[in-house]
């Protein structure tokens, strides 16, 4: 991020609303993934089929994500881990593995959602094929590399600006509309008409509660500069639970809009097939009688299909370095993953045509539904753990809430699962490809009984060291000839071996050593120098231990620096800041695509200093 100096403060005085603006945010930019196009698909079957009776499915998934959201955000601010790394704790490699991979599926579904309604609010708009629009998306990437460099106050503003389109677009059509708000009224009464209204329900719930999103919130809350003390542990809690409850409230509102149009424009008029956009676009003008309509739903659709991109790919990036310790630049993941989703919406345009991109939309919400119960029942046992949450541990009542939810989503998922799998089977014997979704759903389930159990069976301590840079080890020390004043760029890897071995020959006992290491973390990223993650607090750690060492050996002017976000500019303006006359690297071991899948640095730095610079081998 080009700006690094954007988090508020906390402010010790006793002003209630300068200490609510300095927590709220991280529940703003989760709430962006609860509008986009998935919500959509399934709100506008849901009102299309069955007018306001769904409108309950919306508030009872509303409330259960902010009971959830609050949960990852607690296991955030008291462990100073997210989820990803909670779960990497805990469990082998072989189930972090394969929660990533769900993990991974998820996001791509997400994705698939932004895609297809990017593409349709295009069609909407300037007529595109569909087809063309999907395509269109992959440059997108090339907007979050934009934003990136703006910085994260003007990339907030931005998703700001689009979630503001998309609230004026739904709050004028529905005074065009005009709904019949007695029957709203009597679609908070729960009720489920028919098997239909399952599967939408579901989806419903998939489309809300996000599994990416448990993720991101309980990563990006550790931004904040808190108090680790008792007072400022429940602080924080405090005002990450309202700014949940003001954001979460504020999707409900627009998801709700989405599902009361459908039902007071397609169900009031008998036009209960409307189940997908494209459809409901068509529609729009003849029976309303109105053009302004049309315009409106296409610009709200973009704008939501946009607003969620920036957001996935943070997502992404979180549950790839906390499940595998793998980190890849931001816009080569959100390359990665957009490039899976094009690939199907291209593949069910062609062979199944237009019409079919509701179902997929449909499908893609189903699927994050499915995955929820991985993500839950890790949540739940980690926030009831008094081993890792001490005095902020969950109550009874709230763990047994949890339970009661999770084991509610999980019995719809299993539900819709078998009902489907009865499907199959009615129509004769299973052809030999059925037999593969069969298996895996098998394979899945005796995967969450495990994840149920086993921190019931040998408790829910931590097991795995969380550390990106592996073990700490100070590199062995060789001979070279000394040197003067040297700037060290560390990774914590083994370059560290060759760094240390050149600086300490090449200068004498006088002279100055400037240990530097660039946190490159997600929150590093989004919140420069006041990033306070698990990373940041080790990597300071790491580098006092070194410092210790050169000590010991008789260097007595040794500092650190610890610097954050983008690489070759913190790096730079370190060194420019202590007047190094020579910067030693290591080399990176990697070339080719590696190159464009985990960055280079060393070339963009040199052209940022005038001194020399060693590459050590």
């Amino acid at each position: 991020m080009k700006e690094n100096n954007n988090l508020i403060q906390i402010p010790r005085g006793k002003s209630f609303y300068k200490k609510l603006m300095a927590f709220i945010g991280p529940a703003y930019l989760v709430s962006v993934g609860y509008m986009d196009p998935g919500n959509w698909a399934t709100d506008i079957a849901g009102g299309s089929r069955f007018g306001y009776k769904l409108i309950w499915v919306i508030l009872m998934s509303n409330i259960m994500a902010i009971f959830f959201q609050t949960l990852c955000a607690r296991l955030g601010i008291i462990t100073g881990k997210d989820l990803a790394q909670a779960c990497r704790s805990h469990y082998n490699k072989t189930v972090n593995y394969i929660l990533w991979i769900l993990c991974e599926i998820a996001i791509i579904a997400t994705d698939i959602a932004e895609v297809l309604g990017t593409a349709i609010g295009l069609n909407l708009i300037f007529n595109l094929p569909l087809v063309y629009g999907v395509i269109i998306t992959g440059f997108d990437t090339l907007l979050l590399l934009f934003l990136d460099k703006l910085g994260i106050r003007k990339m907030e503003a931005f998703i700001i600006g689009l979630i503001a389109i998309i609230g004026i677009s739904f709050f004028m059509e529905i005074i065009i509309s005009k709904p019949d708000y007695h029957g709203i009224a009597l679609g908070f009464i729960p009720t489920l008409p028919n098997k239909d209204a399952l599967f939408i329900a579901i989806g419903i719930i998939g489309a809300t509660i996000m599994p990416h999103n448990l993720y991101l919130h309980s990563s990006i809350v550790q931004t904040r500069n808190i108090e680790r003390t008792e007072d400022g542990l429940k602080q924080a809690v405090k005002f990450n639970n309202i700014d949940s409850l003001v954001a979460l409230n504020l999707a409900f509102l627009v998801n709700a809009a989405i599902l009361i149009l459908a039902a007071s424009v397609f169900h009031k008029s008998g036009n209960y097939g409307v189940d997908d956009i494209l459809k409901a676009h068509k529609l729009l003008e003849p029976i309303l009688g109105n053009t302004l309509a049309p315009i409106l739903f296409g610009v709200a659709l973009i704008a939501a299909g946009q607003s969620s991109t920036i957001t996935g790919t943070y997502a992404g990036q979180i549950v790839m370095e906390g499940f595998i310790h793998l980190r890849v630049q931001p816009w080569v993941r959100r390359l990665i993953t957009r490039i899976l989703a094009i690939i199907p919406s291209i593949l069910t345009i062609i062979y199944f045509g237009d019409s079919a991109t509701g179902e997929l939309l449909i499908l893609s919400q189903v699927i994050l539904s499915l995955q929820l119960g991985f993500a839950l029942v890790p949540l739940i046992h980690f926030v009831s753990s008094k081993d890792l949450m001490k005095d902020f541990v969950i109550s009874r009542k709230a763990q047994i809430l949890a339970w009661i939810l999770s084991i509610l989503i999980i019995y719809l998922n299993v539900k819709l699962v078998i009902e489907a799998l009865g499907e199959w089977m009615s129509n004769g014997s299973l052809k030999s490809i059925e037999y593969l979704p069969i298996t895996i759903c098998i394979l899945l389930g005796i995967l969450l009984i495990y994840i149920i159990l086993e921190p019931i069976i040998h408790g829910t301590g931590n097991r795995n060291v969380i550390d990106i840079h592996g073990d700490i080890l100070f590199p062995e020390i060789n001979k070279i000839k000394p040197y003067t004043k040297i700037a060290l760029a560390l990774d914590f890897s083994k370059n560290d071996k060759d760094i240390l071995s050149h600086a300490v020959n090449f200068c004498s006992k006088d002279s100055n050593l400037i240990l530097i290491h660039i946190v490159e973390s997600v929150s590093a990223n989004i919140y420069g120098t006041k990033a306070n993650d698990i990373e940041s607090k080790q990597d300071i750690e790491r580098l006092n231990i070194y410092v210790k060492k050169l000590k010991s050996l008789g260097f007595e002017n040794v500092i650190s620096e610890i610097g954050y976000g983008k690489a070759e500019k913190s790096l730079a303006e370190i060194v420019k800041k202590h007047s190094a006359d020579l910067l030693i690297f290591g080399t990176h071991g990697h070339h080719g695509i590696s190159d464009i899948l985990f960055g280079t640095i060393t070339d963009k730095v040199k052209h940022k200093l005038s001194i020399p610079i060693l590459i050590a081998k």
